[in-house]
């Protein structure tokens, strides 16, 4: 019996495959178990009901998608009152994503949510615009991630999962900001900013202009940044960016993650998540490896490793 748990950022985890925050509903659940997975991460929520950005919201390109949704939300009495009754009949934990323009928001949200039963742990998307910094991502920058996790800290007791962007240019100096200033795990990352263009309209392919790019194209660029995070952070790392099969989350096993999360995979087959929790307890037993969490930090990157020569 190959044992599958892990545990990440305060939490044991049946297995370590999760959604991705917004690739993930409530209406998943006539087509995919919801107790086979590791925990259930829910649609990035904000305290205020929000519309959204402009249509069209999502494109497809070559080897992924890219979306400019612009979180729309309901608000956090709705999420209270429906979203996490909803969700409590699962047994696997429920990870609330949330969003706010400040710092301040930010810890109010955790607040909020801390005390309401059901919730086991807090996904913070601060990979979205700071009004204190003109807009840009509080994940850009070390001094705004340090801030708003830190506060957030301040608020909860609960676990807390920090999600970065990999649109920084100081990627792992941003989640040694967010370690620490108290993040239990990092979540690398969310989506790469991109642009498209149809060229017959001469416009953008997206009412938003600009959008953030997932699925396969990314992996290498976000397994590379999981490593690199891995080799600087003592707190255990969620890797995200085009996983589809078993294979790609060892990949980000061997770099260093504790765990993963499938979101543009899920839009083209509901049950990929499952799938991925098959291939790796079938890896496993191939390999003859007892247990998933082994595989964490895994990679043989000594000079000379891909010629087989002794480190």
């Amino acid at each position: 019996m190959i044992d599958l748990s892990v545990t990440v950022g305060g939490l044991t985890l049946k297995n370590p495959v999760m959604p991705a925050s917004g690739t993930f509903a409530e209406e998943l659940a006539l087509l995919l178990d919801f107790d086979r997975l590791g925990a259930l991460v829910t649609k990035t929520i904000t305290a205020d009901k929000r519309s959204g950005n402009p249509l069209p919201r999502v494109c497809e390109l070559p080897g992924g998608m890219m979306n400019a949704i612009g979180i729309p939300s309901k608000g956090v009495d709705d999420f209270i009152e429906h979203t996490v009754p909803f969700y409590q009949r699962f047994d696997s934990p429920l990870i609330a994503s949330i969003s706010a323009p400040s710092a301040t928001q930010f810890a109010a949200l955790a607040a909020r949510l801390s005390a309401t039963p059901g919730i086991a742990g807090i996904e913070a998307n601060i990979s979205c615009p700071n009004i204190e910094a003109h807009g840009q991502s509080f994940a850009m920058h070390t001094a705004s991630t340090a801030q708003v996790v830190s506060a957030m800290r301040a608020a909860t007791s609960l676990p807390l999962w920090v999600k970065l962007t990999p649109n920084s240019g100081e990627v792992v100096n941003v989640a040694k900001a967010a370690e620490s200033a108290g993040a239990d795990a990092i979540v690398m990352g969310n989506t790469l900013l991109g642009l498209s263009i149809d060229v017959h309209a001469r416009r953008p392919r997206l009412g938003n202009v600009m959008g953030g790019i997932s699925g396969a194209s990314i992996k290498p660029l976000m397994v590379r940044l999981t490593y690199q995070c891995a080799q600087a952070l003592d707190i255990p790392i969620i890797g995200c960016g085009g996983i589809a099969t078993a294979e790609d989350a060892i990949e980000y096993l061997l770099a260093g993650a504790s765990a993963v999360q499938v979101g543009t995979a899920t839009f083209i087959h509901p049950h990929a998540m499952q799938h991925v929790i098959q291939g790796l307890e079938a890896f496993c037993e191939q390999e003859g490896i007892a247990a998933v969490r082994t595989l964490t930090g895994g990679l043989n990157d000594a000079p000379g490793a891909l010629f087989g020569a002794t480190p």
